[in-house]
C-alpha cells in the first residue's frame, strides 16, 4: 500500500494561471494546500504619479530625466507597475519601447513576472539580479553594475567594458549591453515598494561611508498596501501539527522579531526549489534523529 503524500500548507494566494510552488511540490510528492494570508491593495494615487513620470519623459535621456532605472523586489510591485503600463497612451508606449534602462530585481519568480509583463512596453530594457537571492546581495550588485554605467570623469569611456546578454544576472559577473554615460550625471533609481519593507537597499546604495562618486540615489514609492486576510487565523488553527518554513530571511526575521517565533526552515533562495530543498534537508535531519 502506497503511503500518502505529505501535506504542505502554502501561506500565500495561489498564482494564476499557474503557480510554481503548486507545480514543484506536486511533482515532488507533496499535497499542497493554499491558505491566503494577505490582501493586497494598489495605491491609486501613487500609481497615478508614476504614470505621470512616464508620460513626462522622466526616464528619457536628456535634461528632463529624473531616474536612470527601476528596482523591484516583489511580484506585487511588478503587478502594480503593469497596471500603470496597461493604461498608457500610444505615444507614451512608443517612447518606453525605445528606453534602454536597467531594471533590477531579486529572485527568479519576480524576474519571470517582469520579463512577461514588461516585454511589450520595455523591450530594450535590461533585467538584472535574477540570482542575487536577497536584498543585500542585490544592493551590492547594483552598486557595482549601475556605477559602471556612470564612470567618474577620470575613467569615463564611450562604451562599457562589460559584455554579456541582457538577462544574465550573476552576482559575480556584471552584465550589460548598455554604453556608459560619459560625463553624464548619475540619476537616482526609482524603487517601487510595498507599505511594509526592509530598507537594506536604499541604506546600502546611499551609505554615507561610500565615496560620493559611488553613492546611488534611491527614491521609494509605495505602490501597494497589505492587510491580513479575513478568516486566516481560523483556517490556520484548523490544520494539524506542522513545521514552518519561510521563503527567506525577511519573513524569518519578521516572525522572530515581532512574535518571538523561530521558523524551522529558512530557504536559501526565494523560489519553489529553494523552499523545497530547505524542507527536504530539514525532514532528513528530523527523521534521522528519530531513527525513521
Amino acid at each position: 500500500m502506497d503511503s500518502p503524500t505529505p501535506p504542505i500548507l502554502l501561506l500565500k494566494t495561489k498564482s494564476t494561471p499557474t503557480d510554481g510552488y503548486d507545480e514543484y511540490f506536486t511533482q515532488n510528492n507533496y499535497t499542497p494546500t493554499f491558505i491566503p494570508v494577505l490582501e493586497h491593495h494598489f495605491h491609486s494615487a501613487n500609481l497615478q504619479s508614476i504614470r505621470s513620470l512616464l508620460t513626462s519623459g522622466a526616464f528619457t535621456p536628456g535634461q528632463g530625466r529624473k531616474y536612470g532605472g527601476l528596482i523591484f523586489t516583489s511580484q506585487r510591485a511588478v503587478e502594480a507597475f503593469a497596471s500603470v503600463l496597461e493604461g498608457l497612451d500610444e505615444p507614451t508606449t512608443q517612447t518606453t519601447k525605445t528606453l534602454q534602462i536597467p531594471i533590477y530585481t531579486v529572485g527568479p519568480a519576480t524576474h519571470r513576472t517582469l520579463t512577461s509583463l514588461l516585454l511589450p512596453y520595455f523591450p530594450n530594457a535590461e533585467i538584472h539580479g535574477k540570482d542575487t537571492g536577497n536584498g543585500q546581495n542585490l544592493a551590492h550588485y547594483i552598486l557595482e553594475h549601475y556605477n559602471s554605467l556612470y564612470p567618474p570623469p577620470s575613467t569615463s569611456t564611450s562604451t562599457s567594458t562589460s559584455t554579456s546578454t541582457s538577462t544574465s544576472t550573476s552576482t559575480s559577473t556584471l552584465t550589460s549591453t548598455s554604453t556608459a554615460h560619459s560625463n553624464a550625471p548619475k540619476p537616482p533609481l526609482l524603487f517601487l515598494v510595498g507599505e511594509q519593507r526592509r530598507d537594506i537597499i536604499p541604506k546600502t546604495l546611499m551609505d554615507s561611508t561610500l565615496p560620493d562618486t559611488e553613492q546611488i540615489g534611491v527614491e521609494e514609492v509605495v505602490v501597494y498596501e497589505t492587510g491580513v486576510m479575513g478568516g486566516f487565523e481560523k483556517g490556520f488553527r484548523e490544520k494539524r501539527r506542522f513545521f514552518v518554513a519561510t521563503i527567506g530571511p525577511t519573513t524569518r526575521d519578521y516572525l522572530r522579531d515581532q512574535f518571538g517565533f523561530e521558523a524551522d526552515v529558512c530557504a536559501e533562495k526565494p523560489s519553489p526549489e529553494g523552499v523545497g530543498k530547505g524542507i527536504e534537508g530539514f525532514m532528513r535531519e528530523w527523521r534521522a534523529k528519530r531513527g525513521l
